[in-house]
């Protein structure tokens, strides 16, 4: 069977650094930092006491909950990831229909969902208050709350599920979502990622001693990826969402369309040669790499830019040395490369797609967002890529083929190639 295309016609984003499509647009091309300092951290004596949290004012929570699923609503993510999907369906101009939509479903991940829902639950069962946890407590604390809230609220009839991969969740969901069409299951997939804001998810990280605790007096300049003095990730929250559809359905309704997605690969590294439940096995990160070529039927000279997963940690020059590899490309001839999280830190569960929307974005509307707080690139990594290649500046330029990629914990890989569409 000929396999179809499929294309992105609708986004929506809620980010540490601005929420809603056209503020964060905005954001990225500014280089706006979206870490602050949070003083409920300081005061449960976190070593880094900094994070990324969206702002999200009550007029927003209005028009995307109702006053009875408001009551109670405690799950940050499941906040983050309605607000997200929504805003991707209402830009696809997608309506609401009163009657089951059988050619629309949704895979949308978390990591965790609702672990200050949890939190209270438990306070409460231990109380011996079982009948007062309220009737939202499963939906805001099960993993699959987030799509089964969305499926809810659009009337989606095809697949409506969840899945869950560490920081490749929403790249990987976006690959998922992407086969369901290219194989003629469904006409159009709502996919994304969120995460929950706070310590508790946050405090194993903490308790590892891989976030930079240096820089609780200046938020803004901690997220350092490929820099010289990286010190560790910083956390944060949010999500994105993305509406995929065949390109046939698109072009029918009249439907904008942002980008194309030509394939991808989801591999493990399976936590061998050197891999480990934190460190990627570097022969599985380069299988990814060029697997997805493979799928996309592209070759790695025509990449214009990577959107990396690039974390700001001791593992940014191996990235580097695994897209420099398996592209066999390196100097000046090696593609652009950003990463988001120098923006907004590491999101974690949503990490990939808020950085898939930034990616989009990069491609319709022609620009590179700057790389922040890289004044001093990594030594490791100028041994493989020109400087130039590295961008501290907004970039206005056209931007035809884009490599993004997630490595997550667990030693889980996903890269999706995604190219400017022209009507044709």
């Amino acid at each position: 069977m000929d396999k179809k295309r499929v294309v992105i016609t609708g986004m929506g984003v809620v980010a540490p650094n601005a929420t809603g499509l056209s503020h964060f647009e905005k954001a990225i091309k500014q280089g706006k930092s979206g870490i602050q300092f949070h003083q409920e951290l300081h005061d449960l004596k976190f070593s880094c006491q900094i994070g990324g949290v969206p702002k999200i004012p009550q007029e927003l929570l209005d028009k995307n909950f109702t006053a009875l699923e408001q009551r109670g609503l405690l799950a940050t993510g499941l906040i983050y990831g309605g607000i997200a999907g929504q805003e991707a369906w209402r830009d696809a101009k997608l309506g609401v229909n009163e009657e089951l939509d059988t050619d629309s479903g949704i895979i949308f991940g978390t990591g965790v969902l609702g672990v200050e829902k949890l939190r209270e639950a438990f306070n409460r069962i231990d109380d011996k208050q079982v009948r007062r946890l309220g009737s939202t407590s499963v939906l805001q604390t099960m993993a699959s709350g987030i799509s089964a809230f969305l499926g809810g609220k659009l009337g989606c009839g095809n697949q409506v599920t969840s899945n869950s991969s560490a920081c490749s969740t929403g790249t990987e969901a976006l690959l998922m979502g992407f086969e369901r069409i290219q194989y003629g299951k469904a006409k159009r997939m709502l996919v994304g990622s969120c995460s929950d804001a706070g310590p508790y998810v946050w405090g194993g990280f903490d308790a590892l001693r891989i976030l930079p605790h240096q820089f609780n007096d200046t938020p803004e300049l901690a997220s350092q990826p490929m820099s010289a003095t990286a010190a560790g990730f910083v956390p944060s929250s949010g999500a994105g969402a993305l509406v995929l559809e065949s390109l046939e359905s698109a072009l029918e309704r009249g439907a904008n369309i942002y980008a194309e997605v030509l394939g991808g690969h989801v591999n493990s590294g399976g936590q061998r040669e050197n891999g480990s439940m934190t460190a990627p096995n570097s022969t599985a990160v380069q299988s990814c790499i060029t697997q997805a070529l493979l799928d996309a039927g592209v070759n790695s000279e025509e990449i214009d830019l990577i959107n990396g997963h690039l974390t700001a940690t001791a593992m940014d020059s191996t990235e580097i040395k695994n897209w420099s590899q398996a592209l066999n490309l390196s100097g000046k001839d090696f593609p652009y490369i950003n990463s988001l999280k120098s923006h907004v830190g590491h999101a974690l569960a949503a990490a990939g797609s808020i950085e898939l929307v930034s990616s989009v974005l990069e491609l319709k509307r022609g620009f590179i967002f700057p790389n922040i707080n890289c004044e001093r690139i990594h030594p490791e990594i100028l041994k493989l890529v020109d400087e130039d290649k590295i961008p501290r500046q907004l970039l206005e330029m056209k931007v035809n083929v884009l490599a993004k990629a997630s490595f997550g914990f667990g030693d889980v890989n996903t890269c999706v190639i995604l190219k400017s569409y022209d009507n044709e």
